[in-house]
């Protein structure tokens, strides 16, 4: 479910393996296809979020970064990704 946050590991392959983990008891994980990005997408906009980039491809990040983007009630971008094709 996460792609990106702000803090730094010294281990990302452990520290991946740590939070799927970790998360997985609360439904928390790796967005699995571009649908749930559009779902994701729908939901937020449904509980107030403001679009900042709907679900769609992103190839400058690479060809099969598909995400989408919304602003929170608090200002900050919150997206959702699928590496898929």
């Amino acid at each position: 479910m996460f792609d990106h946050i702000g803090f730094g590991v010294s281990d990302y392959a452990a520290s991946k393996a740590f939070f799927l983990k970790a998360l997985q008891p609360l439904g928390y994980g790796v967005a699995n296809s571009r649908k749930e990005v559009e779902e994701f997408y729908r939901a937020a906009l449904e509980a107030g979020g403001e679009d900042n980039g709907p679900p769609g491809l992103r190839p400058h990040y690479h060809p099969n970064y598909y995400g989408a983007f919304v602003i929170g009630p608090d200002g900050h971008n919150v997206e959702a990704v699928c590496h898929k094709p």
